[in-house]
């Protein structure tokens, strides 16, 4: 049989990669087994009603033929005008390529600004199909690690110690997936300066941006000289509840944007015609948004209640998104002995820290994608099994 593409064999490398707890719970789940996931980011409750009239009649209207490559215009418009809001930089259509999901987004700006044997940065914790996303565009990368007791915020002299000759673009993530961290105005005045003067692209994933907490988001797209050369990550799965949905989009400059539409004629052909309408009502009615933000709000709360004074146990980052951050290493500094143990006592899924990076060993991400009850009993167990740990100490 004839060998594939290295590209494809190398875009996740073969052995553990930091997911088999959940791969395991869901496994367990599926088979019957009464396990709280708590591992992985899809909403327990469904897309909002409005929007899924507007498919539904978009469909029986009879929107079911291919559609333009970057978007249908109405929908482009209406993504331009929630990057303005998101980005707090005017907008135009043109700036807009409209794609299947955030992923999409993030590999076709991967793809349109390094070419093989180039080099990036990443900050890490981060989301988990980065390093493959770099990969599978042939380019090389390095981890610049946000250290937890600075409450997972990136040091720009650790980003520009990383720096090579052939470095063309850095990759970050606010609000934060997996720690929560919502980068400060100086955090991101202080990459925006390295982006400045080595003429770098920035890439910056904000599909979290309407679920922040008390905080205020800051895209990195406002800030002076970094609209030309920021390209900004967008998907409606979060803000909007439609992770089934794939809709998402990169908002870069015109010309940019302009020669990256060839790769969705060679990609994705463009997107569903009905599933575009439906989105488009969503956008610019903003079905759901307020709703969901003020859903994990409120959830993030109560679960840092719930957890608040548990012997060991520290909260990193945590000010946003759908997940908290808890540092468990005065417990147990294995985070994947620790949650392999709490899945095996407690029936609890989280995930561990280095599922995401180095610089997250030692802490667990815990969900909020699950109803209040689950999670006020997910936090008593944790305890529960925190306290153990205390019990086995005393007893060795």
């Amino acid at each position: 049989m004839p060998k594939p593409s290295s590209r494809i064999t190398g875009i996740s490398p073969s052995g553990k990669d930091g997911w088999e707890v959940h791969f395991s719970a869901m496994t367990r789940k599926q088979a019957g087994e009464d396990i709280m996931m708590l591992s992985v980011g899809d909403h327990d409750f469904d897309t909002p009603v409005e929007t899924v009239e507007a498919c539904v009649t978009a469909v029986r209207a009879g929107y079911h033929h291919y559609t333009q490559l970057p978007g249908v215009p109405r929908l482009r418009k209406a993504m331009a005008s929630v990057s303005t809001q998101c980005t707090g930089v005017a907008t135009a259509a043109d700036e807009i390529l409209a794609t299947p999901g955030g992923q999409l987004a993030l590999y076709a700006a991967v793809q349109g600004v390094l070419d093989p044997g180039d080099h990036a940065i990443v900050v890490a914790p981060y989301y988990a199909t980065y390093p493959g996303t770099f990969r599978a565009a042939g380019a090389d990368f390095s981890v610049v690690e946000a250290r937890a007791d600075n409450g997972f915020q990136p040091a720009a002299d650790d980003i520009a110690a990383a720096l090579r000759p052939n470095t063309k673009a850095i990759l970050i993530n606010t609000p934060n997936n997996p720690t929560g961290a919502i980068y400060t105005r100086d955090t991101l005045e202080a990459i925006a300066e390295i982006c400045r003067t080595g003429d770098l692209w920035l890439l910056s994933d904000e599909v979290y941006w309407t679920i922040t907490g008390e905080a205020e988001h800051l895209s990195p797209r406002a800030l002076p000289g970094m609209a030309e050369r920021t390209l900004v990550i967008n998907s409606m799965s979060k803000s909007h509840g439609m992770t089934g949905w794939r809709i998402g989009w990169l908002t870069g400059p015109a010309d940019f944007i302009t020669q990256l539409i060839n790769l969705n004629l060679v990609t994705t052909y463009g997107l569903t015609d009905f599933v575009s309408r439906a989105a488009t009502q969503a956008l610019e009615k903003a079905y759901g948004v307020a709703e969901i933000a003020a859903r994990y709000d409120a959830r993030r709360s109560a679960f840092m209640k719930a957890i608040e004074g548990m012997n060991g146990v520290r909260v990193r980052g945590s000010k946003g998104g759908m997940y908290a951050m808890l540092d468990i290493a005065a417990i147990d500094p294995d985070c994947e002995r620790f949650a392999w143990g709490l899945l095996e006592s407690e029936k609890v899924a989280v995930m561990p820290g280095l599922s995401f990076g180095e610089a997250a060993r030692g802490h667990i991400r815990i969900s909020l994608c699950q109803s209040d009850e689950v999670l006020a009993e997910a936090a008593a167990r944790l305890r529960r099994y925190v306290a153990s740990y205390g019990d086995a100490r005393r007893t060795a």
